[in-house]
Parts: C-alpha cells; sequence; structure tokens
C-alpha cells in the first residue's frame, strides 16, 4: 500500500508501512522513512510505484482545463476526487485523481484551499480580477525581457531612462525597469553601470553626478515657492560705525562684517555685525519651512543652491552704501595689551561702507603690510592692521587652550569656470588655483567669528536661553565634533563655549540661534520665557538632527563635484605626470591639486614619501584617477601637522555605491566654498 501526502506545500509519496490512531509512518523512495499525520494523507494507492504516480500525474494535470474545471466544480466545499469524477468520469483512477488534486492545489485563483484534500471555487468576481491580474503578470514579464533585450543591445528604453537614478540608488525592486536592468546585466555578464552607460541612460558624467544630487536631496525640485520678503518691523537704531565686508567675490550671501573705532584713544571698539532675517523671519512662517527644509546654502565650483531665495537674500545681506539690519556684537579692547575687557549685543542698521574681496586683495594685503613693514595702498588700512594684531593674540590664546598650535600646511583651493553665470554643464573649461590656510585676511574673518560665536554661546548659557552648540569633547583622532543643546567645550577650537551664529543666511542652525540671541538682546535675564525654544525643547533636537544629515550629504556632494573638476582639469591639460605625498594603504596625496588617488605600489611606502605617478586616464563616471607609480623622489616632504592628519579620512575618494543588486555582476570645522 502506497500513500500520497502534503508537506508543506510539496506532494510526497512512498510505501505505508505503519498506522497509528493519528499518524502513519511512509517510507519515500530515498529509504528515508517520515512520521506524516493522518490528516495530510490525501491518497491511498496500491499501483502505480509513487514515483511514477506523480510523474504521471503531473503531466495530466497541465491537460486540465481550469475554466471548465471550475465550471464542473460545486458551489458547495468539495474534495479532489469528486472534482476527478466530474471531469474525467465516474471511475476517475488514481492518476486522474492526483491529477485534479495537483491542479486544483496550484490554481487558488480559481479554487480556495480548505485543507485536508478539499476545496470551494472562487466568486466569478475574484476569478475575473485574478484572471486579470495574471494576464497583466504575463504583459510585464514580457515587457521587461524587452527592454532586458533592448539594453543588452545597447539602447536604453524611455522608462528606464527617466528611472535612472532611482534603479540604482533607491531601486523599487518589484519596479519593472530595476527587473529589465538586474535581467540586461546578468545576459549581458555586465555591471549594471557599465550597461546603462554603454545604453546611452547616461547623457555626460557631470549631469550623473549632478541629476543624482538632485534627485537624492531635492526630489521636489529646487525652485522657491512665491513668497513675499518679510519686512523688519522693529526701529532700529542707526550704529556709529563704519562697517566692511571680507568675502570671496562669488559670495552674495555677505553674512557678516567687521568695524573698529577708537583707533589711537587706548581703547578700541571692535564690532562683529552678523545679517539679521531674524528679525523679519518668524519660527514656523512660510519663509522659515523653507529654511528648515533646506538646512544650508549647497556650494559647487560655478554653482549654488541658497537656503533662502534670492529676494530674501538681497533684502538681508550685508551690501555696501546701505545701512543693513544687523545683530551686532562690540568688544571693547585694550588697544596696547588687546585685552578684551567687555562685550555688548546689539540690535542696530550697521553702515556697511566696503565689501573687500580675497581674490582681489590677497597679494596686496600681506602680513607686511599689516605689520607696518610695508606701504598699505589700500582701504582700511588701519581698522584691518588692528584686526590682524587682535587676530593674532586671538589664536594664541586659543592655542594655549588648544594645548598645540593650530598650523594647517595644506591649502584650501578655488575653481573657477569659464562660463556665462549660468548653471554648469560639465564641460566648462575650469581653472584650480591654490589658497593658503591663514592668510592674513582669512584669519582676520576667522578670528572675529570665532570670538563672536563663542561670546554668543556663552551668553546664551548665561541668560538660561537654549542654542544649539557644536563641542569636542577632546581634541584627538577619533573624537568628532558633535552638536547638541548643552554648552560644552570645545576642544579643537580650544574655547568653552561655540555656536554657529555667523551665517543664519546660509545655514538653518545659525538662523535658530540669531533668534535666541535676539530674545536675550530684548529681554535679558528674562530672555527664557520669551525665547522662540525653551529649555529642553524637543524641536531643537529635531533641528540638529535634521541639519547634520542635510549638511554631510551637501558636503559629500560638494567633494565629490570638486573631484569631478579636479579630473576635468587633468584632461583638459593634457597632464601625464603628478607628484604626491604617500598618506596610507596605497592612497596619496597630489601636491599642487587638492585630488586624492591610488597608486599601487606605494602601499608599503612610509606615510609623507614623495613619488611620481604616471596619469593614464579618469574615469568621469566613478571618479577613479588611474595611475601608476612612476619615481620615488628623493626629497623628503615636510611633516604634518596633526590637524592635516586628522583630514585624511574625509579626503578619501568614495567608491560609487549602488543600491542595484546583482549576484553575477563584476564586482574639522570646514566652510563650504562661498
Amino acid at each position: 500500500m502506497y500513500a500520497l501526502f502534503e508537506d508543506g506545500g510539496k506532494f510526497l509519496a512512498g510505501r505505508l508501512m505503519s498506522e497509528a490512531e493519528s499518524s502513519v509512518q511512509i517510507e519515500l523512495d530515498s529509504g528515508k522513512r517520515v512520521k506524516v499525520k493522518s490528516a495530510h494523507v490525501l491518497l491511498r494507492f496500491e499501483a502505480p510505484q509513487p514515483a511514477e504516480l506523480i510523474e504521471r500525474a503531473q503531466a495530466l494535470a497541465q491537460d486540465i482545463d481550469l475554466d471548465l474545471a471550475w465550471e464542473f466544480a460545486p458551489e458547495a466545499e468539495f474534495g479532489f476526487a469528486d472534482l476527478a469524477r466530474d471531469y474525467f468520469d465516474a471511475h476517475a483512477g488514481t492518476d486522474q485523481q492526483a491529477a485534479a488534486l495537483f491542479r486544483l492545489f496550484e490554481a487558488p485563483h480559481y479554487f480556495r484551499r480548505l485543507g485536508k484534500g478539499l476545496f470551494k471555487k472562487a466568486p466569478e468576481e475574484t476569478v475575473k480580477a485574478a484572471l486579470l491580474g495574471i494576464e497583466r503578470k504575463k504583459q510585464l514579464a514580457a515587457q521587461i525581457d524587452q527592454w532586458a533585450d533592448a539594453l543588452v543591445a545597447g539602447d536604453c528604453p524611455p522608462p528606464i531612462r527617466e528611472q535612472l537614478y532611482r534603479i540604482l540608488f533607491k531601486p523599487d525592486k518589484n519596479g519593472p525597469e530595476y527587473k529589465a536592468v538586474v535581467e540586461a546585466a546578468k545576459r549581458a555578464q555586465r555591471a549594471p553601470l557599465d550597461l546603462l552607460k554603454a545604453a546611452g541612460a547616461i547623457d555626460s558624467p557631470y549631469q550623473f553626478h549632478w541629476r543624482r544630487f538632485l534627485f537624492e536631496a531635492f526630489p521636489k525640485g529646487t525652485a522657491f515657492p512665491p513668497l513675499e520678503v518679510p519686512a523688519i518691523k522693529d526701529s532700529l537704531p542707526l550704529a556709529p560705525c563704519q562697517a566692511f565686508s571680507i568675502d570671496d567675490s562669488a559670495t552674495t550671501e555677505i553674512d557678516d562684517a567687521l568695524s573698529v573705532q577708537g583707533l589711537g584713544t587706548g581703547t578700541v571698539t571692535f564690532g562683529v555685525h552678523i545679517a539679521a532675517p531674524g528679525l523679519a523671519i518668524t519660527p514656523d512662517a512660510a519663509l522659515d519651512k523653507v529654511a528648515r527644509d533646506r538646512l544650508s546654502t549647497v556650494y559647487m565650483p560655478g554653482w549654488k543652491l541658497t537656503m533662502l531665495p534670492d529676494a530674501v537674500v538681497q533684502a538681508y545681506t550685508l551690501d555696501a552704501g546701505r545701512d543693513c539690519p544687523a545683530v551686532s556684537q562690540y568688544f571693547t579692547v585694550d588697544e596696547a595689551t588687546l585685552e578684551i575687557r567687555a562685550s555688548d549685543t546689539r540690535l542696530e542698521r550697521v553702515p556697511i561702507v566696503s565689501n573687500l574681496r580675497h581674490d582681489q586683495l590677497d597679494t596686496r594685503i600681506t602680513e607686511a603690510t599689516l605689520l607696518g613693514d610695508a606701504p598699505a595702498d589700500y582701504a582700511h588700512a588701519a581698522e584691518l592692521a588692528f584686526a590682524f594684531r587682535l587676530a593674532r593674540a586671538l589664536k594664541a590664546q586659543r592655542e594655549v587652550v588648544r594645548g598645540k598650535p593650530e598650523v594647517f600646511t595644506r591649502p584650501d583651493y578655488s575653481f573657477r569656470l569659464d562660463g556665462d553665470g549660468s548653471e554648469p554643464r560639465g564641460g566648462e573649461p575650469v581653472h584650480i588655483s591654490p589658497r593658503q590656510r591663514g592668510s592674513p585676511l582669512d584669519l582676520i574673518v576667522a578670528e572675529a567669528m570665532i570670538l563672536a560665536n563663542s561670546r554668543w554661546g556663552a551668553w546664551l548659557a548665561e541668560c538660561g536661553v537654549p542654542g544649539i552648540y557644536r563641542s569636542q569633547a577632546a581634541l584627538a583622532p577619533g573624537i568628532k565634533v558633535r552638536m547638541g543643546t548643552r554648552p560644552a567645550p570645545h576642544a579643537g577650537m580650544g574655547v568653552s563655549h561655540y555656536t554657529w551664529a555667523s551665517s543664519p543666511l546660509r545655514r538653518y542652525v545659525d538662523l535658530v540661534n540669531q533668534w535666541q540671541i535676539i530674545a536675550c538682546a530684548r529681554h535679558g535675564r528674562t530672555a527664557a520665557l520669551a525665547a522662540p525654544f525653551k529649555p529642553k525643547d524637543a524641536a531643537l533636537l529635531s533641528i540638529i538632527s535634521s541639519f547634520d544629515a542635510a549638511y554631510g550629504a551637501y558636503n559629500d556632494f560638494q567633494n565629490t563635484i570638486e573631484r569631478y573638476w579636479t579630473l576635468r582639469w587633468l584632461e583638459q591639460n593634457g597632464v601625464a605626470e603628478l607628484e604626491a605625498a604617500v598618506m596610507k594603504d596605497g592612497l596619496v596625496r597630489a601636491d599642487t591639486l587638492p585630488l586624492v588617488f591610488r597608486v599601487p605600489g606605494t602601499e608599503s611606502l612610509p606615510r609623507g614619501t614623495r613619488i611620481r605617478a604616471r596619469v593614464h586616464g579618469a574615469d568621469l563616471l566613478t571618479l577613479e584617477l588611474h595611475a601608476t607609480l612612476l619615481a620615488r623622489l628623493d626629497a623628503a616632504a615636510p611633516a604634518e601637522t596633526p590637524d592635516a592628519e586628522a583630514e585624511d579620512e574625509a579626503a578619501e575618494p568614495g567608491a560609487l555605491r549602488l543600491a542595484i543588486e546583482l549576484d553575477e555582476a563584476p564586482a574639522g570645522e570646514a566652510t563650504p566654498q562661498a
């Protein structure tokens, strides 16, 4: 005697060895004996052999017309043997009964399974809907197959081109476009990115990087909604100073300016003036929602996406020739000792008399001219000389707290594109020039902003008003800067408190901190009751989380697109060799370009070893530079500072990570460039 039974959705058959009250023991053809519940035994038979029965029944099952079987089936529940007798004949044998069982079991859209070999036919509406779904699946499968054929043949279907970035980076793995790419990559034995590139899905490497960023960071587009520029309702006094700003020529969001009063009197008033959109934009207003959605301006060579609409920026930027609303912090400084005796914050209108530009003045405003060792033939010479003396003193004080000098031997780099000022297309000629960190103008602005941000951070704490602070527990590798609502020392800066409040036109956390500072300026020690954000306000933590994520993504994109333009510069100028210094793990840093790349053969060389590499080409899509070791240079590289070493991890070139899966596929406190 043999028995056919169901086990986990599969049908098995074997020799019936023994039978108890609720179970039986069956020996399979493999010799294995299994214990089966009696309720799971669906058919007992004498012949044929179990394997032969299953083979014959499966073949016969495919000949059963499901539509006809559904018509024959009774309305009440029924057994598979009943259907076999109705469909075949009244004497349906074992083969036919097993065939009916198999066919019923594999057609749940026609027949509902009730267990123990019982079924009930589905309502007519359910069957029609299921058949439509099956037909759609067939058509979709045919469409996927057609798209895969086109991709393998080197032609990208429009639906796949339209879904390119979603397929590669945030795919719907049940989507037909995704499945077509996976299927085509398997057939062609090529990586998905190579396949899509060969099929013409990617118009240009630059547009690929740019559109990918927009897809991930700005899925709703970059256009601003129509918004009115709110007016400042406060009646602000006019400041008794003449202020000037220091920025690059490309900067339109001029957030900060400086002033110096009282030179030659023994007591100097040094002013830091910050643009005041916080006097007009209120929390939860339409403009606030726009700023909170973007969280920061996005910078890249030749272009930027501002946090606020241009009309708003122009209303509050510190343009020369205007009396601009500002949140000012004045420091009373001993002119001889440079000791800061007092500070005071005011809400006022500040006369901006000059917008000085780094790129126009860095070669003229030098340490020699500021210290009086060379003629100073530029505007605000005396004020800049005092500001430079004060900046050097402030830096020295911070270095004492830091416990080590703040020295950077690597230059920053400026990118300039030859174009008409419109959005870059990726093929424009690019110019890259070094800009050494710590130049006199850089130092003046940096120390003034650190001073203002640290003093405002301390003032918020004194007034009991929460703010968004940046802190660093220790100046050591791996100890990162964190953002939080509680004041804590910033070891990297060498200050006891540190906020970001000096760029409210460009960073959302600065705007939030400005609202809190304005409350302190208006209400003093009772500001905690009037400030927009109260102590332990969960909204501040939400802002910090959102800002960290967005700011990190924006910086990653800036690094990516600057790497694109650097590789583009190499191609444009036909560079065949590069001199570089060894970093680690086969990575080297170019001497005169913002470029880290891999050179096989340098893995065992000591850090800092100078080498010359031969450039074989660059892939602007994956941003890889192909180079080989040409020579080891005798000259030793200057020792790098701990500050420089800490930047190595961020400088490493990242691989292009795709979200598409294919088993068979080949395998610091930096401010973004304004």
